[in-house]
């Protein structure tokens, strides 16, 4: 086993390198991940998971690390991921049970296993317990970037065909329908658009400046109070006769939708 592991670690640092240094890195690689896609690692190796962060982090993905299940599940808890990579071969757990755990926790988010048992079996149990792709070590960042392109074009059709849908909140896109609780919520074309945004990046603090420039097109420097405009206006018809207020203000930093995802 330490064997297996040292060779899929020497495997990553030899290539390492020479990914960093990927003349198309950004154009190509990079091109279907957006800047500021998270991503969760949980990896037992702390050498692995260093060399594999740097790799993802250089393809402008925030990434985070944890070694075992208590600290994924601490930073589960802090933040909204769009993705997760697992390691299945951590050491004294059973990682297809962890799998299954992580996917009841979190229904919506990607999940890209990584495994040194080679085998259609262990594929298809994988797949089985809830992953969305799997990557047998050793493996390339170059195809490991590759597979999170594929990823994230799977959730972008998702998330185009899809209904929205958080806190009880249901957000129709074919019809710019809104309803809370089955009651329906007459929003107009501008402030649907700022709720879907929002519910798009539910969890996640957004800035004045990017609500500005993604929903307005405008400079992310222009100076206006259009996004506090905006916000008072859906609060004031989301959460009108709720205790539970679906935007909050993220004091100095912006607002985050902090429903839970469904």
């Amino acid at each position: 086993m330490q064997a297996a592991a040292n060779e899929h670690l020497g495997t990553l640092a030899q290539f390492l390198p020479t990914y960093l240094s990927h003349t198309s890195l950004s154009e190509s690689s990079c091109s279907d991940v957006r800047s500021g896609y998270q991503v969760l690692i949980i990896e037992g190796s702390v050498s692995f998971a260093r060399l594999l962060a740097t790799g993802l982090s250089a393809g402008s993905l925030e990434v985070n690390v944890a070694h075992d299940l208590d600290a994924a599940m601490l930073h589960l808890d802090k933040r909204v991921f769009d993705l997760l990579i697992l390691d299945l071969d951590l050491p004294g757990q059973d990682g297809l049970s962890l799998l299954a755990t992580l996917r009841l926790r979190r229904p919506k988010m990607r999940v890209l296993v990584l495994s040194g048992t080679t085998g259609v079996e262990g594929l298809v149990a994988a797949l089985d317990h809830g992953a969305d792709d799997y990557l047998m070590k050793p493996f390339s960042l170059l195809e490991m970037m590759a597979r999170l392109r594929a990823l994230r074009r799977r959730s972008n059709e998702s998330t185009s065909t899809g209904i929205p849908q958080t806190g009880h909140l249901l957000l129709r896109r074919d019809t710019f329908q809104v309803e809370r609780d089955g009651r329906a919520i007459d929003l107009t074309p501008r402030e649907f658009s700022l709720l879907e945004f929002m519910m798009q990046h539910a969890g996640k603090t957004l800035s004045r400046a990017t609500l500005t420039q993604h929903v307005w097109n405008m400079p992310a420097e222009t100076n206006t109070n259009i996004v506090d405009v905006y916000v008072k206006y859906l609060r004031d018809k989301l959460d009108e006769g709720y205790d539970d207020k679906l935007i909050r203000t993220v004091r100095g930093a912006g607002y985050m939708f902090q429903a839970k995802v469904h």
